[in-house]
């Protein structure tokens, strides 16, 4: 396994996600925190996504036989020790300095599965580099924009293939940028040295001149903003299996059932998009109704505690990824940090499990969930 360039040690006094965020804070400075921390508008969506998982109470069960049990999951073919994914996060190295590489070794060491981001740090070959030879890894997935660009979009697609990567999970809830206050208080920029690797050299999209009446927005940001046929192209080029995330609509779910498309990941963007969007434990249930076990459904946004990944679980995710977190802990002791979050989470959740009298993952249905109707488990 690559040693990253320097080892961090777990402050003192950190025990959960939450500790992390609060000692990052002095670890990040106003720049990095206002974009990693930020979210769009009110940020009434970044805080609903955390609140929405506290709401839902856990109904535990006693006296039942739990010995033996485990928290593996079967995910695209392939069997995770556990259902914790880390969510693409983009310019990681404004936290560390190794980055993603740092973060990728150390969600191959806990058996994570790693989205990197296209906006990534550290280039995919490096990361894909690093840990594929690594037993009991997570799966290696690459996130991806579509380019207005399809030659830049093909050439990703391609790079990721070569690397070893083994899905492509298309972000499709970001044409544009939210309204985010945070950064725009902190004037954010890039620091010197910290880049998107995969589009250095990209050149911005040419576009014709706004007539009399026309939208900056409307009439050329988003004159070729992605559509359903630019994902079918996208399953011409690749033959990779494709999850879409950035799905909140049942109808948009049952879309990509129909498309052929293999998961759909529930997501908000962590509340950077659309402010007041809908939380996404809220919406997480409607979508699993929808695609009613034809693909696996994944969840991000407010994961913090291993109840909340039993909560997830139960609402019908196979799996779930987090963001924030892993950039905190990242901050404040690199790999060990990031190493710190997933096995948090992993005894927490284990802790829940056997609380609510599940054994295995594959028991949790919504009988755990209080005022939940039980309904057939249809994890993929």
């Amino acid at each position: 396994m690559t040693t990253p360039a320097s080892l961090g040690q777990i402050p003192n006094g950190v025990v959960n996600l939450d500790d992390h965020e609060a000692h990052a804070r002095n670890r990040l400075d106003d720049n990095a925190w206002a974009y990693f921390s930020g979210g769009a508008a009110d940020e009434i969506t970044v805080r609903a996504n955390r609140s929405a998982w506290d709401a839902i109470s856990l109904q535990p069960r006693v006296l039942r036989a739990v010995a033996g049990g485990h928290t593996r999951i079967e995910l695209l073919g392939r069997t995770l020790a556990h259902p914790v994914l880390l969510a693409p996060v983009a310019f990681q190295r404004m936290a560390h300095a190794d980055g993603e590489l740092a973060t990728a070794l150390a969600a191959s060491a806990l058996g994570a599965g790693l989205v990197l981001s296209t906006q990534s740090s550290v280039p995919m070959e490096a990361v894909a580099q690093a840990v594929l030879g690594d037993d009991g890894r997570g799966p290696l997935w690459f996130q991806l924009y579509l380019q207005q660009d399809r030659g830049l979009t093909r050439e990703l697609v391609q790079r990721a293939e070569n690397a070893g990567y083994e899905a492509l999970v298309l972000t499709v809830d970001a044409p544009t940028h939210g309204a985010r206050d945070r950064e725009r208080r902190a004037n954010f920029r890039l620091p010197a040295g910290v880049a998107a690797v995969h589009l250095n050299g990209a050149s911005a999209p040419s576009n014709p001149p706004l007539q009399p009446g026309q939208s900056a927005l409307f009439d050329q940001l988003l004159a070729n903003a992605p559509t359903w046929a630019d994902v079918a192209w996208l399953q011409t080029q690749t033959r990779l299996p494709i999850l879409l995330k950035g799905i909140l609509h049942p109808n948009d779910a049952r879309e990509a059932v129909h498309m052929g498309l293999a998961g759909v990941v529930v997501s908000n963007h962590g509340g950077r998009t659309l402010d007041t969007a809908v939380a996404t434990a809220r919406v997480l249930p409607r979508i699993a109704e929808a695609v009613a076990g034809a693909v696996p459904v994944l969840v991000d946004g407010g994961i913090r505690r291993g109840t909340d990944v039993l909560k997830a679980v139960a609402l019908g995710a196979s799996a779930v990824l987090v963001g924030r977190p892993v950039v905190y802990a990242l901050a404040n002791a690199g790999a060990v940090g990031v190493a710190h979050v997933l096995r948090l989470l992993r005894d927490e959740l284990e802790i829940a499990m056997a609380l609510c009298g599940c054994a295995t993952l594959a028991e949790v249905t919504t009988a755990v969930l209080y005022d939940h109707l039980e309904r057939p488990n249809s994890h993929g």
